[in-house]
């Protein structure tokens, strides 16, 4: 049998992560340190392998029902290769140091199981209740895989130059930058979104590091059955962002 297929063959490096194609992580494992992946991620592997769902604290339970923002994740260890993916996501191999990260859970692919996370809450410059965000803190030292919809935007941000971002598009940012969540538009109508432009929520970083932006949004699922009533129409009660409608833009 021939075909160019057969040239799609493993990507031959000694680095421990390793992109086989830009949607396809490679992680080389020694058996003595483990990485911590998606579940259901992995989709092909070679070698001696174990997956087991990784054990999360009380603390850690309790954080993610409050807050909808965790990592269900398996731990892989043994010696040998695993290829892990999800949905042909793009996968970009991140350093993680003293510096740490902040990302969106939902945008974590592996890690190493040495690095250390911890649920934060991005306030409000209303100060309205339930207009926050969480997000993943992520801190120590090694490497992260995390995952975009397309090739994504790296900005810069320094003093001199602040950066801002829709809130369904950020990825992943320098955990040392100053962070607010704003809308542009006047308190009376903070729950609307701005004119007709479909704009919302939007997350404003200062300081020195970087912010990971991706060239999609996240939206209201497809078919949602909205509710009736005013509340319902601007993503609050029952069928909003914190009742049945889950992952739409209000989020």
């Amino acid at each position: 049998m021939q075909s160019s297929l057969f040239g799609l063959t493993e990507a031959q490096t000694q680095e421990r992560y390793a992109l086989q194609n830009p949607q396809l992580l490679r992680v080389a494992l020694t058996g003595h340190d483990d990485v911590l992946a998606r579940k259901g991620a992995m989709v092909a592997y070679q070698g001696l392998m174990e997956f087991d769902g990784e054990y999360q604290s009380g603390s850690q339970r309790r954080s993610r029902a409050h807050t909808g923002e965790g990592l269900d994740l398996m731990r892989c260890s043994g010696q040998g290769t695993v290829y892990l993916a999800n949905l042909a996501q793009y996968i970009h191999v991140v350093d993680v140091d003293h510096d740490g990260l902040t990302v969106d859970s939902s945008y974590v692919l592996a890690l190493d199981s040495s690095l250390h996370t911890e649920v934060i809450a991005v306030d409000s410059q209303y100060g309205i209740s339930g207009t926050g965000k969480y997000q993943l803190n992520i801190s120590g030292t090694g490497k992260v895989a995390l995952m975009t919809s397309g090739q994504p935007l790296m900005m810069q941000v320094t003093p001199d130059k602040y950066v801002s971002a829709d809130a369904d598009a950020i990825v992943a940012w320098s955990t040392s930058l100053r962070v607010q969540m704003q809308a542009q538009t006047h308190s009376s109508g903070v729950f609307r979104r701005r004119g007709n432009t479909g704009e919302g929520w939007e997350l404003s970083f200062l300081g020195q590091g970087f912010a990971l932006v991706q060239p999609s949004e996240l939206m209201p699922p497809q078919n949602a059955q909205i509710g009736q009533g005013l509340a319902a129409q601007y993503g609050m009660g029952q069928q909003g962002a914190h009742g049945q409608n889950q992952n739409n833009a209000w989020n």
